[in-house]
């Protein structure tokens, strides 16, 4: 065997174990192409037969660079990985970002104790022609009480202007609970008649008339701060200072109107109160005595027993359940009010040519900005209301005053970013619009469109935003793309 013959046989060797290196399916169409090229090769160092080492060493070069062609050609035959999309490209993330907040909120309002009492509360008003009555003057409160003393005098007198009178004061006692617990409550000492005056409902009543033990009605802060809102406590005995007391009801979420930051409300006979004691006195008016006030209050002359005379105002009380849902009702329209004055409402116009998505792109179109506004709008309720009462507040209106700024702000805020984001996706297959260029210049907006242009990675639509608006551009277009532009978008995935 001559030299040059096993050289030979070593090129083909080197050129099949290079083929080796070449995809599976693309291995026969590779041998066949540098097997060819290797004959070109051959022929072409014929005439350095010669010298044949010298042209040998080239074949042997030319064979070896197969090697490196084999390996970058598996290495670009691969399937490059799909880009991952970003959350806000696609239309499905973006919905189940927001059903996984709404989720959340709802599970929170279902768990936090003071959520949860603002959704169940009861609706209710309080009765009209009431008054308190206080003495004038004085920002004290202790020097604008009444004594309990003056209140049974008024009430065992006949009176003209009035037909009913309650009364309460209010003392810190320790109370005694099943929890094992001995916490300080301010404990009104009041009238049996008060709530039936006021109107109020209670929550969870279990009133016995029959039975001697006073009652008791927990407000709705201690009710969830002290027994973690467990109706079953309705009925419980529990002490509070020297008196037993049975749990009769709680009373509704903001219901207190009155004077005073109360726990509880001692409901006993107006002969068991304490005669020196300074409260506060709660009187209805009868039709005469509607009749004679003016100006929604009313100047009281008290004779005491030995002829001298007191002057007393009497406030009107009034007061009626908004509740969290009336509260929402009016920031979610003041919101849908205020949109148009933070961005506009038009989605843009459209290219004129024919390359328009069909009925059935537009319908999903436009239910997907139906699904975003379906599901803002119960986010906007329950996030404020989750803000606004898991916990208590010391002003207690301030839980109120939060859930309404809270409201209108995620209201107005979340409907326009449901705008900006459906004006900056496809028509077509509804993911975000990229890659923005600056088109044009400035200086010649008259004369020529200036804007920024960005484009549907999957081949769809051009977006033109112009930068200064103009009679004859004034919003954003779209043009729709014709088939002629689906060489620049193979790699994309059809929307």
């Amino acid at each position: 065997m001559t030299p040059r013959f096993a050289l030979h046989w070593f090129h083909l060797a080197l050129l099949r174990g290079a083929s080796l290196l070449a995809p599976a399916h693309l291995r026969a169409e590779w041998w066949q192409e540098w097997h060819a090229e290797l004959w070109h090769v051959c022929r072409a160092r014929a005439p350095l037969c010669g010298a044949w080492w010298p042209a040998e060493r080239e074949v042997t070069a030319f064979c070896l660079g197969a090697i490196r062609d084999a390996v970058c050609l598996r290495r670009e035959s691969r399937t490059p990985p799909a880009p991952a999309k970003s959350l806000h490209a696609s239309a499905a993330q973006c919905i189940g970002w927001l059903a996984a907040l709404l989720a959340l909120s709802f599970l929170l309002a279902l768990v936090l104790p003071g959520v949860r009492a603002q959704r169940e509360q009861l609706r209710y008003r309080i009765n009209p022609g009431l008054l308190l009555i206080e003495r004038p003057q004085s920002d004290e409160d202790q020097a604008r009480a009444v004594q309990t003393s003056e209140f049974r005098a008024w009430k065992a007198r006949q009176q003209r202007y009035f037909d009913a009178f309650a009364f309460y004061h209010t003392v810190r006692e320790r109370v005694w609970t099943d929890t094992g617990t001995r916490p300080r409550w301010n404990v009104a000492h009041a009238s049996a008649n008060l709530f039936a005056m006021l109107g109020v409902p209670l929550r969870f009543a279990a009133l016995d008339e029959g039975s001697e033990m006073p009652s008791v009605i927990l407000s709705c802060d201690a009710f969830e701060r002290e027994f973690g809102g467990n109706p079953r406590v309705a009925g419980n005995i529990i002490r509070m200072g020297a008196h037993d007391a049975r749990i009769a009801g709680v009373a509704p979420c903001g219901a207190w109107t009155l004077p005073g930051a109360v726990d509880a409300w001692l409901l006993e006979p107006d002969g068991a109160m304490d005669a020196d004691a300074a409260g506060y006195v709660v009187a209805h008016l009868t039709e005469a005595g509607r009749a004679e006030m003016e100006g929604g209050g009313a100047i009281i002359t008290a004779f005491r027993p030995h002829g001298n005379e007191d002057d007393y105002v009497g406030i009107p009380v009034e007061g009626e359940s908004r509740g969290p849902r009336d509260l929402y009702l009016f920031a979610a329209l003041l919101a849908i009010l205020a949109l148009p004055a933070v961005t506009s409402v038009s989605m843009g116009e459209s290219g004129f040519n024919p390359h328009r998505p069909s009925w059935k792109k537009r319908f999903s179109r436009w239910g997907f900005l139906c699904a975003k506004i379906a599901l803002l709008l119960p986010i906007a309720y329950y996030v404020p209301l989750d803000l606004a009462y898991w916990h208590a507040m010391a002003y207690p209106y301030a839980p109120e005053y939060l859930q309404l700024i809270a409201t209108f702000a995620i209201g107005l805020f979340g409907m326009r970013w449901a705008l900006l984001d459906q004006r900056r996706r496809c028509p077509v297959c509804l993911r975000c619009v990229t890659h923005p260029a600056h088109v044009g210049s400035a200086s010649r907006t008259f004369l020529d469109w200036s804007g920024t242009e960005l484009i549907c990675t999957g081949g769809h639509t051009l977006l033109h935003v112009p930068g200064l608006p103009t009679s004859w551009f004034g919003s954003e277009r779209w043009l729709y793309l014709d088939n002629s532009w689906d060489f620049l978008f193979l790699g994309s995935s059809e929307g």
